[in-house]
């Protein structure tokens, strides 16, 4: 049996290991991350969130600044706004452009800052940072973003490291962003959208005779249309009119 003195050991024990799991588990699950609204697409689009928890007991997350990566630049990243913070998105030339719907693009985000303008990251809370970012690479599974989280007494943490597959999370872990297989959503949007770019082109190019004629045959189709409703109607008066007539003639009929 199990006494007294034994049941406070284990109890102790068991209390200094959940302890040490829990300071072991804390920064590692307190750092920034980044998930997508949805999915991450490869050569789509998506919206995207930074989450920032902040860490410190004893001072408020001031400044987040993200690094884009170079080796698979974004030429189109769009913040939502978030209040109480300034948003700066930085651009930079590219070393080799990028070709994206048929325009030659020379430059992409590599940076995008928030700063507090009136709010700020407490201890026990966090804030996300959405961002609408594309076109995403085809040729990569994910992207890691290299993250700063400044403090208002002053100290910077750095979320530079990059996780390795199959080695245990590095102790300042930076944001990655997992892709998933491309869709046809991705690439029928962006054919979508060449379609009704170059339909718009070839109207302007003609001085807009496809769309008249579209408006023609459909101005067409709706006077047919309205025709055959009208004849329908009278031939449906017709009718009862009829009908009518030929009852009173037999109750004329009868009297007699």
């Amino acid at each position: 049996m199990f006494s007294a003195k034994n049941v406070t050991r284990a109890f102790v024990a068991g209390s200094i290991a959940t302890t040490a799991l829990l300071l072991l588990a804390g920064p590692a699950s307190a750092h920034v991350s980044v998930q997508p609204q949805g999915e991450a697409a490869k050569g789509g689009y998506a919206t995207i969130n930074f989450k920032v928890p902040n860490e410190r007991d004893d001072s408020s997350t001031t400044k987040v600044e993200v690094n884009f990566p170079t080796d698979h630049p974004l030429a189109s990243v769009m913040p939502q706004p978030v209040p109480g913070w300034k948003i700066v998105v930085t651009k930079s030339k590219l070393a080799k452009p990028l070709e994206m719907h048929g325009n030659t693009i020379t430059e992409a985000v590599s940076k995008v800052t928030w700063t507090a303008d009136g709010g700020k990251i407490g201890p026990g809370e966090f804030q996300q940072f959405p961002l609408s970012v594309g076109q995403l690479p085809e040729d990569a599974d994910q992207l890691v973003f290299k993250a700063l989280q400044t403090y208002d007494n002053k100290d910077v943490v750095r979320w530079i490291e990059e996780p390795k597959e199959g080695a245990p999370e590095p102790e300042s872990p930076a944001p990655v962003l997992k892709l998933t297989a491309a869709t046809g959503d991705e690439h029928g949007a962006a054919a979508d959208e060449a379609t009704a770019e170059t339909a718009s082109k070839d109207d302007a190019k003609t001085g807009g005779t496809k769309t008249d004629d579209a408006k023609t045959e459909t101005a067409s189709a709706e006077s047919s249309d309205g025709t055959a409703r009208v004849l329908g109607i009278v031939g449906i008066v017709v009718g009862v009119v009829g009908v009518a007539f030929g009852v009173l003639a037999g109750r004329r009929r009868t009297a007699a």
